[in-house]
C-alpha cells in the first residue's frame, strides 16, 4: 500500500516556500516579478529548457599551443590597444609562466571548488562534515566505476531577485510532487522496486526522476542552494540515499551560465561601463560555471594573462532565503537524519557562503596568504590585480600547474613530495598562523613541475582559529597520535565534541575514531596512506556515533575537518609516503601554548 505521507510533505514545505515569495513581492514592481518568477518556476519544474550551449571540453588534455592560439576562439572579444609596453609589469616570472601554461590549467581558477569536474568526480566520496563531524575523513577513496550522467551546461539567465528565487523553489516543490505522483501511480500498478536503499524502496518521493529533477534545478538556480547541494553531494549512503547521491553527481559537473548580456551587466555594474579599457580581450566562454559564479579569461593592457571570478547576479542578497528554502525541503522529504543536526550546519553554511560571496575579502585573504608563504620554499600564491576586482569580481594572475590528484600520474618521488608539502601546509595553517583555507577541493592547489611549487588559488573559505580552540586541537591530536584515550575524551570534551553523559558505546566509536585519524602521526617514518584503509574505518566509527552523538561538533569543526579530510585524501590518493610525526613535531616543538604563549608542555610526552 503506498504511504501519502512523502506527499504530504513536499505539499507542505511547498506551502511554506511560497509564504516566501509572498513576502518578496513588495517591492513596487510586482507584475515583472510575477513574471520573471513564473519564468523561473517553470524552469525549475522542467517545462523549460534553456538555452544549449556549446562548450568546448578539451581543455583536460590541450596542449601549449592549444593555450597559445585559444585566444583567436570566437568567444574571445579583442579591445582596441592604442598602445603596449615592451616589457610586461611587475612579478615578470609569475606573468611569463601564465601566458605560457596549457588550457587544462585554466580550469583551476574558478568561481569555487565544486566547478573543476575531473577532480570532483575523483572526490566524490571526500568528507565536508562527513558522518559525523567528529571524524576527520570518511567515505570511499576509490571512485566509483559505474558510469556516470553528464549533463549539457545550459545558458540561462540566474534567477536575481528574492520573488524569483522564491517562485523558483516553489516551481521545484511543485515539480517534486508531480514526480512523488508519478512514481505512487507506477508503484501501484506494476508494485515497489527492489532497491538495496530501503529508503528509495519505501518512499515514492526518493524515485531517481525526482532525485534529478532536484539535482537539475539546483544547477539552474546556483547560489546558495546549489552550493548545499554540493555539499550534500559528498556524503554516503549512510546519510544520503543512492538515488539522490546518484543525481547529485550531476551537481559536480557544475552550473548552467549567465547569458552575454547579464554577464555583461554585471562587469558594468561593478567595474563600470569602460572595464573593456583595461583589457586586451575577454573571452565570453568561461573556464567554468559553479554555485557561486564562473570564471571568463582575459589579458590585461599590460600583457598579464588573468582569471576574472565573476559572480551571479543575486546570489549574496539570497544567502538567507535560499538555505532556508532548502531546509524546508530537507525536512519535509526526510533527506537528513536528525543526528546530523541540520540548524547548526545549516547556520555555519551561512556564514560560509556570505564570506564566499564577499570577493573583497577574498583578496584580502588571497594577499595575506601571499605574504605568510613569501618566504616559504615549494608555494606560490597568484597576485589579485586591483583594478579589476570589486565585491563582486575578483582578477588575478592566471598560474601553471596541474591539480593535485594528476599528481598521482608522477613518479613516486613527486608523490611524496607534494603529499608532504600539502600536509606541511595544513598543519602550519593551523598552528602557526591559525588562519587557514578550508576548501580542501584538489584543484585549489596546482602543482607545477618546473618549479617543485605548488600554486595556491581560491580563498574564498579562508578563516582565522582562536588560539584556545588550537591550542586544546593540537594536544587533542598529539593525544590521538600517542593513543592515550583518556587525554583524547578530555580534549575532547573541552573542545566541545562530547558533553561528557555518553554512552561507552559512543565513547569507544569517538576514541577509536580519533586513533584512527592519528595512525599516520603514530610512528617515526614515512607512513604510506595506502597502506591502511582509513576512511573505511572511519565511515564505519562514523554511523555509530551519528545514532549515538548528544551534541553537534563545535562550529569551527565544519571547516577545519573538511580542510583536514581534503589533506588525508589527497595523500591518499598521490599514494604519498610522508613523514607525518616528523611534520607534527616540528609545529609541536616551536608552539607555545596559552592566551599568552607562555605555557610549555613537556616535550617528552611527543618525540
Amino acid at each position: 500500500m503506498v504511504s501519502w505521507k512523502d506527499i504530504t510533505r513536499v505539499v507542505n514545505g511547498l506551502s511554506l516556500v511560497s509564504q516566501e515569495a509572498v513576502r518578496g513581492s513588495e517591492s513596487g514592481e510586482l507584475k515583472s516579478l510575477i513574471k520573471a518568477g513564473v519564468l523561473s518556476a517553470t524552469d525549475l519544474a522542467g517545462l523549460t529548457k534553456g538555452k544549449l550551449r556549446g562548450f568546448d571540453t578539451s581543455n583536460a588534455t590541450a596542449t601549449n599551443s592549444d593555450a597559445l592560439n585559444r585566444n583567436n576562439k570566437a568567444s574571445v572579444v579583442h579591445f582596441r590597444v592604442e598602445s603596449l609596453p615592451s616589457q610586461p609589469s611587475s612579478d615578470s616570472n609569475a606573468i611569463t609562466a601564465a601566458t605560457a601554461q596549457p588550457v587544462g590549467a585554466q580550469n583551476a581558477s574558478k568561481a569555487d571548488a565544486e566547478a573543476d569536474l575531473d577532480a570532483a568526480n575523483d572526490n566524490a566520496q571526500s568528507a565536508s562534515q562527513s558522518n559525523s563531524s567528529d571524524v576527520i575523513v570518511s567515505g570511499n577513496i576509490t571512485p566509483q566505476p559505474s558510469p556516470k550522467k553528464l549533463r549539457k551546461p545550459r545558458e540561462r539567465k540566474v534567477p536575481s531577485t528574492p520573488f524569483s528565487r522564491a517562485l523558483g523553489f516553489a516551481g521545484l516543490g511543485a515539480g517534486l510532487a508531480w514526480g512523488t505522483l508519478q512514481e505512487s501511480a507506477k508503484r501501484i500498478a506494476f508494485g515497489t522496486p527492489v532497491s538495496l536503499n530501503n529508503q528509495h524502496a519505501v518512499s515514492p518521493f526518493l524515485s531517481e526522476k525526482n532525485a534529478e529533477r532536484l539535482a537539475l534545478a539546483l544547477c539552474r538556480m546556483r547560489g546558495a542552494a546549489l552550493k548545499l547541494g554540493q555539499m550534500l553531494s559528498i556524503q554516503d549512503e549512510s546519510l544520503v540515499p543512492a538515488p539522490i547521491l546518484a543525481a547529485l553527481d550531476i551537481v559536480r559537473q557544475g552550473a548552467d551560465v549567465m547569458p552575454k548580456n547579464q554577464l555583461n551587466q554585471v562587469l558594468d555594474t561593478e567595474l563600470g561601463p569602460n572595464w573593456s579599457s583595461k583589457l586586451m580581450s575577454f573571452d565570453y566562454e568561461p573556464m567554468a560555471a559553479a554555485s557561486i559564479g564562473q570564471v571568463h579569461g582575459a589579458v590585461t593592457k599590460d600583457g598579464l594573462e588573468v582569471a576574472m571570478k565573476i559572480q551571479y547576479p543575486g546570489v549574496a542578497d539570497s544567502i538567507e532565503s535560499d538555505i532556508e528554502n532548502v531546509k524546508l525541503l530537507l525536512t519535509y522529504t526526510n533527506l537528513i537524519p536528525e543526528k546530523l543536526y541540520i540548524d547548526n550546519a545549516m547556520k555555519v553554511a551561512k556564514e560560509e557562503l556570505s564570506r564566499e560571496c564577499d570577493y573583497e575579502l577574498e583578496a584580502k585573504n588571497q594577499k595575506r596568504f601571499r605574504s605568510l608563504l613569501a618566504n616559504m620554499k615549494g608555494f606560490y600564491v597568484p597576485i589579485v590585480v586591483d583594478n579589476l576586482s570589486s565585491r563582486r569580481v575578483l582578477t588575478t594572475e592566471l598560474v601553471p600547474g596541474i591539480p593535485i590528484d594528476k599528481v598521482a600520474l608522477l613518479d613516486q618521488a613527486t608523490r611524496n613530495y607534494v603529499g608532504a608539502k600539502l600536509l606541511e601546509l595544513t598543519l602550519r595553517e593551523l598552528f602557526i598562523f591559525r588562519f587557514m583555507q578550508t576548501d580542501p577541493n584538489w584543484s585549489n592547489f596546482l602543482y607545477d613541475h618546473a618549479e617543485k611549487s605548488i600554486n595556491l588559488i581560491d580563498f574564498g573559505a579562508a578563516r582565522d582559529f582562536p588560539k584556545l580552540f588550537v591550542d586544546d586541537y593540537l594536544r587533542m591530536v598529539v593525544a590521538c597520535a600517542n593513543g592515550d584515550r583518556e587525554a583524547v575524551i578530555e580534549m575532547s570534551r573541552r573542545l566541545g565534541f562530547l558533553t561528557g553523559m555518553e554512552s561507552e558505546v559512543m565513547l569507544e566509536a569517538h576514541v577509536q575514531a580519533g586513533f584512527v585519524v592519528g595512525l599516520p602521526f603514530a610512528k617515526h617514518g614515512g607512513y604510506d596512506f595506502r597502506s591502511t584503509n582509513i576512511t573505511q574505518s572511519l565511515s564505519n566509527l562514523g554511523a555509530t556515533m551519528l545514532r549515538h552523538r548528544l551534541t553537534p561538533p563545535p562550529e569551527e569543526a565544519y571547516s577545519l575537518h573538511r580542510k583536514l579530510s581534503g589533506a588525508f585524501l589527497a595523500c591518499i590518493k598521490l599514494g604519498a609516503i610522508v613523514p607525518c610525526r616528523e611534520l607534527l613535531l616540528q609545529v609541536y616543538e616551536n608552539y607555545h601554548f596559552g592566551e599568552d604563549g607562555d605555557e610549555i608542555l613537556s616535550r617528552s610526552s611527543f618525540s
